[in-house]
Order: structure tokens, then sequence, then C-alpha cells
């Protein structure tokens, strides 16, 4: 089992940056596949960015140059640091997890997922 716990949304003004953070608990992190993902109401999941136990990483194509995704295995976090923000950025935002290596776009991949956190941005 794996928790996740997501912090660090709010209201940014567009141009702004917000950092993300996950902090992990119920197993070894630096054994596990970490991914952001963001969901509008009525959408499905989509991966924003996806980073392995080696530090290899996955960006969809509207988070590269805008968006980096790193981890801290002694503190168990993962972060998404999200820069030059747009109001079509607003969505919640999922922290989820994989058990496993490898990197996934899909969410039926992940087996954990925290609470969400909203993002909103305005113009």
């Amino acid at each position: 089992q794996v928790q996740l716990v997501e912090s660090g949304g709010g209201l940014v003004q567009a141009g702004g940056s917000l950092r993300l953070s996950c902090a992990a608990s119920g197993r070894t992190f630096s054994t596990v596949t970490m991914a952001w993902f963001r969901q509008a109401p009525g959408k499905e999941r989509e991966l924003v960015t996806a980073i392995s136990w080696s530090d290899s990483t996955l960006y969809a194509d509207s988070a590269k140059g805008r968006c980096t995704i790193s981890r801290d295995n002694v503190k168990n976090t993962v972060y998404l640091q999200m820069n030059s923000l747009k109001p079509d950025d607003k969505d919640v935002y999922y922290c989820a997890a994989a058990v496993g290596y490898g990197l996934w776009r899909t969410e039926i991949s992940y087996e954990y997922w925290g609470q969400g956190t909203q993002v909103t941005v305005s113009s």
C-alpha cells in the first residue's frame, strides 16, 4: 500500500508559478514510479508527467518546457514545478504511484492516488 497526500495547489495569476508536492508513505518510495495527472470536470484524467525510480521522466506535450517533475527519495516526496501558468492549466491535479519500473501514460497503470489539489490560474 502507498498513501499519497498532495499539497501546493491554489490560485495564481497567469504567467506565475506553482510547486505541487506529494508526500508518500507505506512502501519503499524509491521503488515506485510517480506521476502527476490532471483532470477537468467531466473528463478523464490525463498524464502531465511521470518519473521512474531511476529518475527517467516522461512529459505530456503540453507540459514540456513549462513543467518539471522531481523526486526526493529521502523525504519520500515528488514535486511538480509548473511555470508560465495559463488559465487552461486550471484543473485538479492528482499524484499517482505505480509499483515497478517504467513510465506509463494511462490512468489505469497507476494503483495508488492522492486526493487531488486544485490549481486555478486567473487571467
